[in-house]
C-alpha cells in the first residue's frame, strides 16, 4: 500500500543517535554508524524523529510500505517494560491516532496475563497529560498537529479600530522555495527572508516586521520533499547571489527546526560567511527567541 513514510538521507546522517529515543515506535536503530528504519510496517509516517535530527536527514515522503502494524508494535513496546509502553501510547494519543491507540489497548488486554504491569497504571499514565493541560489551560496533544482555538476578542476589537487595507510588502514572486531561481535579479545583495510556511498565518506584524525590504523563500521541513535541492538553493543563494543576511522564521514544534538545520548546513557548506538569524515564534504568534546564531 501507499502511504507516509520516514525516509533517510545516508548522505546527511552522521548516525548521533538523536533521532532513534524520540521514535516511540522502535523503527530506527543505528547500524553501521547510520540510522536506518528498520521496518516500515513500524513506521507510523507522523515524523515524530524529524525534528530531532540535527542534520536534517530525516524526512517523509509517500511511498510503498508495509502497513502501519499497531499489534507488532506493541509487542515490541511490551518487552520493553512500562514506561516505553506509556510513552508510545502518549504519542498516539497526542497526535489523535485513535484508531491505533484503540489497538494497542486492545493488545495489552488481549496480553494482560502477560504483563508485567497494570493496564489500570497505563491508562492512568497515558491520559495524566491531558489532565495537567486541561488544568493548566492548554490544549491538549502535539501543537504541530493538534486543532486548537484562540479567543479571538482582543483582535476583533483592534480591528475595528483599523480604517483602510494594509499595504503588503512583498517584493517578488514566487516565494517557495522549490520554484524560485536562486539567481533572480531581486535575490543580489538583498537581506533574505526564509519563513516557515506557517509563520505567516501566526504573526499579525509579518509584512510590516518581518518581510518589509526583504527577499522572501518559504519551505515546510516536515512536508516539503527534495531537502537536498532546498540545501543547494540556499547555497547559491549565499554564494552566487550574495545575499547580506540571511532571517529564519520558524514555529515552536519540533518539526519545524529542520529548516533552521538546512541553513546553517548550507552556511557550513558555502564558500561566504553570511550573518543568520534565528526567530522562533509560538502558536499563537508571540515571538519565543530571536537571536543571531552565525
Amino acid at each position: 500500500m501507499e502511504r507516509d513514510i520516514i525516509k533517510i538521507d545516508e548522505d546527511l546522517c552522521t548516525g548521533c543517535g538523536q533521532c532513534v529515543p524520540n521514535c516511540y515506535e522502535g523503527a530506527l536503530q543505528i547500524i553501521d554508524n547510520k540510522v536506518r528504519l528498520i521496518s516500515d510496517l513500524m513506521c507510523d509516517g507522523l515524523g515524530a524523529c524529524i525534528g530531532h535530527c540535527p542534520e536534517g536527514a530525516i524526512t517523509i515522503e509517500k511511498r510503498e510500505a508495509e502497513p502501519y502494524d499497531e499489534y507488532k508494535v506493541m509487542e515490541i513496546m511490551v518487552s520493553k517494560g512500562f514506561n516505553t509502553v506509556v510513552a508510545h501510547l502518549r504519542h498516539l494519543n497526542e497526535h489523535n491516532e485513535t484508531v491505533y491507540l484503540k489497538q494497542g489497548m486492545k493488545y495489552l488486554i488481549e496480553n494482560e496475563l502477560k504483563l508485567s504491569f497494570m493496564i489500570h497504571d497505563v491508562k492512568k499514565a497515558v491520559h495524566q497529560m491531558d489532565s495537567m493541560n486541561d488544568e493548566a489551560g492548554f490544549s491538549r496533544g502535539c501543537p504541530g498537529s493538534k486543532t486548537i482555538i484562540f479567543d479571538l476578542t482582543k483582535l476583533k476589537m483592534a480591528d475595528n479600530q483599523i480604517k483602510g487595507s494594509i499595504q503588503s510588502q512583498l517584493g517578488q514572486w514566487p516565494v517557495q522555495l522549490h520554484l524560485i531561481n536562486p539567481g533572480a535579479t531581486h535575490f543580489s545583495h538583498s537581506d533574505l527572508l526564509v519563513a516557515a510556511d506557517c509563520s505567516a498565518f501566526s504573526l499579525g506584524d509579518f509584512h510590516q516586521r518581518w518581510l518589509k525590504n526583504r527577499t522572501l523563500v518559504i519551505a515546510c521541513p516536515k512536508l516539503d520533499q527534495g531537502k537536498e535541492n532546498y540545501l543547494q538553493k540556499f547555497i547559491m543563494l549565499i554564494d552566487q547571489a550574495k545575499v547580506n543576511t540571511i532571517t529564519v522564521l520558524i514555529m515552536e514544534v519540533p518539526c519545524c527546526a529542520g529548516l533552521l538545520q538546512l541553513v546553517e548546513m548550507a552556511i557550513s557548506r558555502a564558500m561566504r560567511k553570511v550573518p543568520v538569524k534565528a526567530v522562533i515564534i509560538g502558536i499563537k504568534g508571540e515571538i519565543l527567541s530571536e537571536e543571531w546564531i552565525q
